[in-house]
């Protein structure tokens, strides 16, 4: 490309930049709240993240035409056609990107979100939607404003792009290498971060303010993202039908089937002399299967057996569904995660969600990541719900990276370790190792641990995928006995509750497991679960417990008052010991839902069909049942319907207390 094309294309990026800014700053001054304003540091952050955003959006408009220049010499300054087509093509996408604002705008004014693919709803009653457009916005005007703007443009993308026969047209060679430079550098700043993910939707969740949010979106974009799942909806019809059994399921004391409330909550008899720290340890794919207490004789575990041996160990502990997105979302929200096409926690739709967390008033609340919380955006799931929360991820420690996870597990104890033992008052803290994966890296620095060499065969027996697997899951173990050794070692370790669980299991097999566990694919979802305490009576619990469970009973545990919202249940709670099942999810194209009970195993399609029912205590558990136990079949369908269904209204409904109440009345 000639200088005064890449001059041109530059002048181009800055004036739509430009552009778009101006958009960005009518927005917040039309709807920002009266006597809510921003302060400076949540405004400067907001329009910097949205700048990015537009950026991206307009570099991504510019670089086919940039390709197209250098590959066919489609070039503006020298070809009258080229002129036309780009100054056409800047010219719709401009249209497209104002109407979208306006659009935007009126979107935002009358239903307080952001442009979003829920929009598309209203195309069902076109006419409907089109006379309430022209009756509530004064569309004539509109229309002439927008007719205004595009002359504008038209006139600046005439002025920017003009025929220039007399420069030097570059050699192929030339252009082509400059075109590819520059190339590269676009695609960079469309990245728009300097870390491992890039700048994603969940970026603009960075505050519980929700205002501060929506100021820093790009409607464009946000639809675009948001259309993935435009299609992942509730049926409040069905929720409704299953709510008497919810009420019973779930312990609802005052049931509010009209407006579907199924708020519980929760007050303790007795209370601790001092409010303890919680710290929740999530070990990543630490399934059941390769602990030493399922049995494995390869001693994979000894760190975590001797936890479990000292605390409260829940030998029937069951994660939803595997997937670490998914376990997050469960263990935050109360709710598993059905979304079908990728996860819950990258749907922006269902970003705002009531969490327990919030219930430890006057707690300071921390979350570690060995690697980067834009990962799945956890970042605006926990940033946008969790208010004040502390966010420690690459880039925050001393430690360095070692691979595509971050830090390594041992050092992301050692700092979180270090973070925590500075505190003075009560904390609340997340712990998410994520070592125990491919590429099953152990770091220079092992701290004592010793790399062992058994029969590859011999351990594949026993769910080890390889050598490699074993060492890691050894390695996770190892750093988990080095952070409680440390932990000993604090001010804070005696008042400190302490949950370790993994996020989910693996599907594989295990000569040393009861039959129906491996028979039944139980693996991908049966994982351990220990509350310890320095103070704690060791015991052993068979009670079932479901990931979604887990806040509810440990707020129980620590004798904290909490209002839930969702499926969540305190398993320590001796009123639910009648209704003992976990709900679980295989997600595809058609989900297949379950539910485990006691004794049995039921599953079937969301739609009905395929059902299942197994005997787990059977000689043989893998043999369908459904025929012959046509009354519990029927019971447990129910339920996993039930469950299901009340779990997709809930992902649109699990609104705080406070704003539930709002929206009730």
């Amino acid at each position: 490309m000639s200088r005064y094309e890449i001059k041109s294309l530059l002048i181009s990026l800055f004036a739509g930049l430009f552009y778009l800014f101006l958009l960005r700053l009518g927005f917040y001054f039309y709807f920002v709240p009266t006597g809510a304003e921003l302060d400076n540091s949540l405004l400067v952050k907001s329009l910097y993240i949205g700048a990015k955003f537009d950026l991206r959006l307009l570099l991504f408009i510019h670089l086919p035409l940039l390709l197209l220049s250098a590959v066919i010499g489609f070039k503006p300054t020298h070809n009258v056609y080229a002129l036309y087509f780009w100054r056409t093509y800047f010219l719709i996408f401009f249209t497209i990107i104002s109407i979208s604002y306006i659009v935007d705008f009126a979107y935002y004014a009358y239903l307080g979100t952001r442009l979003d693919a829920s929009i598309l709803r209203f195309a069902y009653n076109l006419d409907t939607s089109l006379h309430m457009v022209w009756q509530t916005y004064p569309v004539l005007r509109i229309s002439l404003g927008v007719v205004a703007v595009l002359a504008i443009l038209a006139f600046a993308v005439g002025r920017v792009w003009q025929l220039r026969p007399q420069q030097t047209y570059p050699a192929i060679s030339l252009r082509l290498t400059a075109s590819l430079i520059l190339s590269v550098l676009m695609l960079t700043a469309a990245w728009a971060k300097f870390s491992w993910y890039p700048l994603r939707w969940s970026d603009a969740y960075y505050s519980t303010n929700e205002f501060a949010s929506h100021l820093a979106l790009n409607p464009v974009l946000y639809f675009l993202d948001t259309i993935k799942n435009r299609n992942v909806n509730h049926d409040e019809r069905r929720a409704r039908k299953y709510y008497p059994l919810m009420v019973e399921y779930l312990g609802i004391e005052q049931p509010d089937i009209k407006n579907l409330r199924y708020i519980r909550r929760y007050s303790p008899q007795t209370t601790f002399a001092r409010r303890p720290n919680i710290v929740i340890v999530v070990l990543e794919s630490f399934a059941w299967y390769k602990t030493g207490l399922s049995g494995n004789p390869f001693n994979p575990t000894p760190n975590f057996d001797a936890i479990a041996q000292q605390g409260i160990s829940f030998n029937r502990y069951y994660a939803p569904h595997g997937g670490t997105a998914r376990s997050v979302w469960a263990l935050i929200t109360g709710l598993p995660d059905i979304e079908v096409n990728r996860t819950s926690t990258r749907n922006p739709l269902i970003v705002n969600q009531h969490t327990i967390i919030n219930a430890f008033q006057g707690y300071e609340k921390f979350y570690f990541l060995g690697g980067s919380a834009n990962w799945a955006n956890i970042r605006g799931l926990l940033t946008n719900n969790i208010p004040g929360l502390h966010i420690y991820e690459e880039g925050s420690y001393q430690s360095s990276r070692m691979d595509v996870w971050g830090i390594s597990d041992l050092h992301l104890f050692e700092e979180a370790n270090s973070i925590l033992s500075r505190q003075h008052q009560p904390f609340i803290a997340l712990i998410q190792t994520s070592g125990n994966h491919r590429p099953y890296n152990i770091p220079k620095d092992t701290r004592g641990f010793q790399v062992l060499s058994p029969d590859p065969d011999e351990i594949e027996k026993h769910g080890f995928r390889s050598v490699p697997d074993y060492n890691a899951m050894r390695f996770m173990d190892h750093s988990l006995g080095f952070f409680i050794r440390q932990a000993r070692q604090t001010e804070y370790y005696r008042d400190t509750i302490f949950v370790f669980l993994a996020d989910h299991g693996n599907m594989r097999q295990a000569a040393h497991l009861p039959a129906y566990v491996e028979r039944l694919g139980i693996t991908e979802f049966q994982s351990p679960l220990v509350i310890y305490q320095p103070s704690t009576v060791p015991r052993q619990i068979n009670t079932i417990i479901s990931q979604v469970d887990i806040l509810p009973t440990i707020a129980g545990y620590a004798s904290q008052p909490y209002i839930n919202t969702t499926l969540g249940r305190n398993m320590l709670d001796p009123r639910h010991a009648r209704r003992q099942y976990a709900f679980t999810i295989l997600h595809g194209r058609l989900p297949r839902i379950g539910i485990m009970s006691t004794d049995h195993y039921f599953t079937m399609y969301a739609d009905g069909s395929k059902k299942r029912l197994h005997d787990l205590q059977a000689d043989q558990p893998d043999k369908n049942l459904y025929l012959q136990r046509p009354i519990l079949t029927e019971k447990l369908q129910t339920l996993s319907l039930a469950l299901y269904e009340t779990a997709n209204y809930m992902r649109y409904h699990n609104l705080s207390p406070v704003a539930h109440s709002l929206v009730s009345h």
